[in-house]
């Protein structure tokens, strides 16, 4: 099933697809299934649990849905699938094309925090202004929290995704290293060995610490935008491995596929909940794809959307596809 948002006569709606051109309106029929709560958004869907999903499954089925229920994909409004996660958690490096370039693997995912605010839907424009500086897609696959989870198990984080989507990390280089980071030169009294072990040091005078704080970088608006569905961990067979593409103004700059992961989307899962309690409609940005080819040697590193104004395209196998302008102001 595939489940998404859309701004219908002045509020959100949840959808799911009928057809590859058409979605069904869930509100008010999975109230007259008894689930009306269900239908007010997808954390609500998610809560309700088997029975929203079951009562969904009769809908789509039936024969004689009613007149204004159905309603053409091409005209609508996206939002983000789920507009309203308590917290979007990023992987950074999880890449192995990118993290072999790594000084020190620490042997865990390198978690950063998107704000809410970020996200945007499909054929929604990706805002760039001037001071952002060298701004970059990054071509992610998004999972979604079905449950409460804490301290898991690999396999208990499996079992506990809704399902995956697909987002683009939009990332700003510029504000990342010129607003979002710091560098401190240490007292010697003050040095201990963890701040300086995690990278290349250069000389025993070289005392400077070095604190990056992705927040302008990672989760700007506009720096968030989903493509229109989430498909339910059922239908996903192995999402270990999905190919993925991104195009730019028609040319392809990237093909990879999630099995270039460095953590596995259960163990990205798994860890992340040791520290934080994981709320249903969570979500994670599991990591980029970076395989280039010979006009894009460095694949979403290759397009600065800084300097460059079209669309950016993401499509990841059997999850659908993602379309924004991209607009300089």
């Amino acid at each position: 099933m595939k489940l998404g948002t859309i701004l219908h006569n002045g509020r959100r709606e949840l959808v799911a697809a009928l057809a590859e051109d058409k979605v069904v309106l869930l509100r008010s029929l999975l109230d007259e299934a008894g689930l009306g709560q269900a239908g007010q958004s997808l954390n609500d869907f998610i809560e309700a649990g088997d029975a929203a999903l079951a009562a969904a499954r009769i809908i789509l089925s039936r024969p004689d849905l009613p007149e204004g229920s159905v309603l053409s994909a091409a005209d609508l409004d996206w939002l983000a699938p789920q507009p309203r996660p308590s917290k979007i958690l990023g992987v950074a490096f999880n890449n192995m094309g990118i993290r072999k370039a790594a000084f020190r693997d620490p042997g865990v995912p390198n978690f950063f925090l998107k704000a809410p605010s970020s996200l945007t839907g499909h054929r929604k424009p990706i805002v760039i202004r001037k001071h952002y500086g060298e701004t970059i897609p990054e071509l992610e696959l998004a999972g979604i929290m079905g449950r409460r989870l804490k301290d898991a198990t690999v396999e208990e984080a499996r079992a506990a995704l809704f399902g995956f989507g697909i987002i683009n990390d939009i990332t700003s280089h510029g504000m990342k290293f010129q607003l979002d980071s710091i560098s401190t030169s240490r007292a010697s009294d003050l040095l201990r060995p963890f701040h300086l072990n995690w990278r290349r040091q250069h000389g025993e005078d070289d005392r400077d610490v070095h604190y990056v704080y992705h927040a302008r970088s990672k989760a700007t608006d506009t720096f968030g935008p989903m493509a229109p569905w989430i498909t339910t961990a059922d239908e996903v067979e192995n999402p270990n491995n999905l190919a993925v593409t991104g195009w730019f103004n028609g040319e392809v700059f990237a093909e990879d596929t999630t099995s270039n992961y460095r953590f596995k989307v259960e163990e990205v899962v798994a860890e992340a909940s040791r520290y934080f309690t994981l709320e249903p409609g969570d979500m994670f940005c599991f990591g980029t794809s970076a395989r280039g080819n010979e006009k894009f040697p460095h694949g979403h590193r290759s397009v600065n959307l800084h300097e460059l104004q079209g669309e950016v395209v993401v499509e990841i196998a059997g999850l659908g596809r993602l379309c924004n302008p991209v607009v300089l102001e």
